[in-house]
């Protein structure tokens, strides 16, 4: 798996590919090492970039993270992050049966890992704060989860819009658990560190 053409090729023919993806052979560290990991790092990387080295501005007062409390901010996004998708491979493997599909957790976390590349990729937009709405591109997620769990998971196809409105709802909510654990864990230094980050003018 060639991880630029399996990118390229989930966003722009999707059918097709989840046709490929449901064929192969894989195991979670193989997931993990070669494709999650390596894209999963660009949303929290371009946030650290336009957080602490670019900042924000408004009216005339601008705000960076700063650098520690930034990259400690990062890792922990970045970990949380990797853990949702096992996650949510647990939460699309368990639902399964209820929408007529075969549980498999292997594909399972196939649908997790590839269907999160659209959120993955769009989050670079972060990178440039004035441009983080951007990132609103990376709901083309939805449309791909769709697409593929029924391929993987064998769900009847009628049964796929159910089943991708169920598996949604769980992630929402299990992202904002994860995202207020975030918060808390990171959010004692990014305050500790919010008075040196704030300058005017600059």
């Amino acid at each position: 798996m060639n991880l630029v053409d399996r990118a390229k090729n989930i966003l722009l023919k999707p059918k097709d590919e989840w046709q490929v993806i449901a064929g192969e052979t894989a195991t979670v560290k193989d997931l993990y090492l070669n494709y999650a990991m390596i894209l999963a790092a660009i949303p929290v990387i371009a946030t650290f970039i336009g957080g602490s080295i670019i900042g924000y501005g408004f009216l005339g007062v601008s705000y960076r993270v700063p650098i520690v409390p930034g990259i400690a901010g990062m890792i922990v996004q970045y970990l949380l992050g990797l853990g949702s998708i096992y996650v949510l491979a647990l939460i699309i493997d368990a639902l399964a049966p209820n929408f007529g599909g075969e549980k498999n957790f292997i594909q399972a976390f196939k649908v997790a890992v590839f269907s999160a590349t659209a959120a993955w990729l769009a989050g670079i937009f972060h990178i440039i704060p004035g441009l983080g709405i951007l990132a609103i591109l990376g709901l083309y997620t939805l449309y791909l989860l769709y697409v593929g769990l029924p391929v993987l998971m064998k769900s009847p196809p009628d049964k796929a819009m159910g089943y991708t409105v169920v598996v949604i709802i769980c992630a929402i909510v299990l992202f904002a658990i994860i995202g207020a654990i975030g918060g808390v864990i990171g959010g004692g230094a990014m305050m500790g560190g919010a008075a040196t980050g704030m300058r005017p003018g600059g």
